[in-house]
């Protein structure tokens, strides 16, 4: 009889291979509960978390800073607007990819939108907000109001 040694993570799922048991999974729960839906495709899930981008709210002493991912949106098709206590950022993607060649052809066109709103945590002067787009990361800076600004106050040890 032959004794073959296995490693032990051999015997182990690998990461990719469980993330990638987990997306299938995902495909097939719509056609589990609604049969006449279909599969759920990754691209689906994708332009999905496209519609609801990553933001980042970063509270400093004098300002708050908002970070939003919004990879291949243009400043032209960016909507930032501010309620008392809100910041609302909406946008739209276009994208269009056309090869033409002697013996093939390929037309792709992709479009969505996305809107996230932040509830702003003080408030802010409108006047004076600031946005920049710079690689995909739209960056917004809302100043304090002064009275919303922590005060540092000394105090005389004796």
């Amino acid at each position: 009889m032959a004794v073959i040694k296995k490693k032990p993570s051999e015997k182990l799922p690998s990461v990719r291979d469980e993330f990638e048991r987990m997306l299938d999974e995902m495909e097939e729960w719509p056609r589990r509960f609604f049969p006449w839906t279909g599969t759920w495709p990754r691209r689906h899930m994708l332009a999905r978390a496209m519609r609801f981008p990553s933001v980042d709210v970063i509270d400093k002493k004098d300002k708050i800073i908002v970070k939003v991912e919004v990879p291949g949106v243009e400043k032209e098709d960016i909507d930032i607007s501010v309620t008392e206590d809100t910041l609302n950022i909406k946008g739209e993607t276009k994208k269009e990819k056309e090869v033409k060649e002697e013996d093939y052809y390929c037309c792709e066109r992709s479009y969505g939108s996305f809107s996230r709103s932040v509830d702003l945590p003080v408030k802010v002067q409108t006047d004076k907000i600031k946005a920049n787009l710079k690689d995909g990361v739209l960056e917004v800076e809302l100043p304090k109001v002064e009275s919303e600004k922590p005060k540092e106050i000394k105090i005389e040890v004796k």
